[in-house]
């Protein structure tokens, strides 16, 4: 599918983005909740995907609700999590599946960085982009029923941890010193816009969150959800490496990629305590 995250709005006034122009930019690009862009340079991207994930905390718990609430009206783990992973992808329109799809196509074409971009570039969904696509659904969809089975707490838990893991995948991929492949479009707008401080800085904030929220659960389970984290970040960061060495870059489908594969692999974690 056409990567929809390289059209962006018009280039408004330049100057330093306040944290309201980087709250917006991060939902403006990364959701659909209603936010209207109003800075796309630099600056906003900086501050914006710092708070990318605020972001994923907000469809994290969008996410939760329907599927908590199944099981409280007395529906099965497996349906609550089916739901559950239907909402982030509407809440995305489905761009971050989308992107996994390209990049996956990409990846598979064995063509050199401008013939594999345009792959990605094209309409369809090639073979490597089914095949990765719905294995990545049906991952997502089977962890999280395992969650869901040892109550709707852990499970809600677990979907906000996955949606805010991996948007910190976003941030962490905007870094300095990561390049953008295309000159346009949302890769070129924050590939190395985030200082490294500023990336260690949200890193570490997310995951005493996260060891904070689990608490109540107990320290294993504490620990569990730190290593999710660190395990999905884990995952996003070689297939990063991947992308950069392949097309030379980061585009918007890589994000789409990356975030879907730190949301896998938390999940994926979190089933196997």
């Amino acid at each position: 599918m056409t990567d929809s995250f390289d059209d962006p709005p018009p280039t408004p006034p330049p100057g330093r983005a306040s944290l309201r122009d980087g709250v917006r930019f991060a939902f403006g690009t990364l959701t659909v909740l209603p936010a209207r862009i109003t800075r796309w340079d630099r600056p906003a991207a900086r501050t914006g995907m710092a708070c990318a994930p605020l972001a994923g905390l907000a469809v994290g718990l969008l996410a939760a609700v329907p599927g908590v609430l199944l099981l409280l009206l007395g529906g099965g783990p497996l349906l609550a999590a089916a739901v559950t992973v239907a909402v982030p992808a509407a809440l995305t329109r489905g761009l971050h599946l989308d992107g996994l799809a390209d990049t996956a196509d990409g990846l598979g074409s064995a063509k050199p960085a401008g013939e594999a971009l345009r792959v990605m570039k094209q309409s369809d969904i090639g073979p490597f982009g089914v095949v990765t696509l719905l294995f990545a659904l049906l991952v997502q969809v089977a962890a999280l029923a395992e969650v869901y089975a040892g109550g709707w707490g852990r499970g809600a838990l677990a979907v906000v941890l996955a949606a805010v893991t991996a948007r910190l995948a976003m941030t962490l991929a905007s870094r300095a010193g990561v390049p953008a492949a295309r000159p346009e479009g949302l890769g070129a707008a924050v590939a190395g816009a985030v200082p490294h401080r500023v990336a260690a800085a949200v890193t570490a904030l997310v995951l005493a969150l996260a060891a904070l929220a689990a608490l109540p659960l107990g320290l294993p389970s504490a620990a569990q959800h730190v290593a999710a984290v660190l395990a999905a970040l884990l995952a996003a960061e070689l297939l990063l490496r991947r992308c950069v060495r392949r097309f030379e870059g980061v585009t918007g489908d890589v994000f789409g990629a990356l975030a879907e594969t730190a949301a896998t692999t938390a999940l994926l974690v979190l089933a196997l305590g």
